[in-house]
């Protein structure tokens, strides 16, 4: 299946593919794996801005590539009106006629092309080891919707979004900035990984319908909307818990200034407990996890900086 543009607009459709909104939890992982390094000591801003630019152009080549593998499953198409969301239903590039799918395909190879020039002149100049990181966030970035794997088809999305923007964006800065690894960078990623995960997970309710007409199992089809909606809210409270408790893994206690995302956090656990059928008494729910990721991010970093 192919898209029949009716009214293109590359710059608009551009922009939509590369959606700030989005691009905060990428950013979001890097400003906190830049901020431990910071408390480690480094300044290598050359190098940060390189990593910044790479994963970037990721982003938008991962919304492009995704655009077409969902329009050509019909899942963008199925979204009905009443379940539009500023923050869910695909960037809708092609089901709005704003890019061809020739025009999608070409954002998206010029974006992974962008991402790999860049990490291969920071394997090549900083970091040897920055490698199996770099490739390993390649692949869950295009295997994500790509088949063979289509990850976020088998209900493995989830995952895949909490190990990238988590663990692996954060801990792949730390090691480009000081060129070393260190275990409780890694513990520190974690609970951003779970709000982060957290942001998919909301923004699959209001696509329930849609996903499942085009077979896309993610787990809160699997689960379906009220058992999906508990375990949100289970999903918050253990990333909180497991903050608090890394500190007994070596986490500086100066990261705690992520818990000012727990209120947030709480408000759309409750929000999205009492209204799980409901989008728009959900969208308020989905800004509010998108707060709390950036506010983890924002709070831990600042006082890592701090400290």
């Amino acid at each position: 299946m192919s898209s029949v543009p009716d009214r293109l607009d590359f710059a608009a459709g551009f922009w939509r593919l590369a959606d700030p909104k989005i691009t905060l939890a990428s950013m979001s992982s890097i400003f906190l794996g830049a901020a431990a390094a910071v408390h480690a000591g480094s300044r290598a801003w050359g190098w940060l801005a390189l990593v910044a630019a790479g994963i970037f152009a990721l982003e938008w080549a991962k919304n492009a590539s995704g655009e077409v593998f969902d329009f050509d499953s019909g899942a963008d198409q199925a979204v009905a009106p009443e379940d539009r969301s500023p923050f869910s239903g695909g960037k809708r590039v092609l089901v709005d006629g704003l890019l061809t799918t020739r025009q999608t395909w070409s954002i998206a190879i010029v974006g992974y092309a962008i991402c790999i020039a860049a990490g291969l002149a920071i394997v090549a100049l900083r970091e040897p080891a920055v490698l199996w990181l770099g490739l390993g966030g390649v692949a869950l970035a295009f295997f994500y919707h790509a088949p063979p794997l289509k990850l976020a088809y088998r209900g493995w999305g989830e995952g895949a979004v909490f190990a990238a923007y988590g663990p692996l964006v954060c801990a792949g800065t730390y090691l480009v900035m000081t060129q070393s690894f260190a275990p409780w960078v890694a513990w520190l990623a974690v609970p951003l990984g779970i709000l982060i995960a957290a942001f998919l997970w909301i923004n699959e309710f209001p696509d329930y319908r849609a996903d499942t007409q085009a077979g896309k199992r993610t787990l809160v089809v699997r689960l379906g909307r009220p058992r999906a909606a508990r375990m949100f809210g289970w999903m918050m409270a253990f990333a909180f818990v497991f903050q608090i408790g890394s500190t007994a893994m070596g986490v500086p206690a100066g990261a705690l200034g992520g818990l000012a995302a727990v209120f947030p956090a709480a408000a759309a656990a409750r929000a999205l407990l009492a209204h799980p059928e409901d989008t728009q008494r959900i969208v308020p729910a989905q800004a509010k996890t998108l707060l709390a990721f950036v506010l983890y991010a924002l709070g831990a970093g600042i006082g890592l900086i701090a400290t």
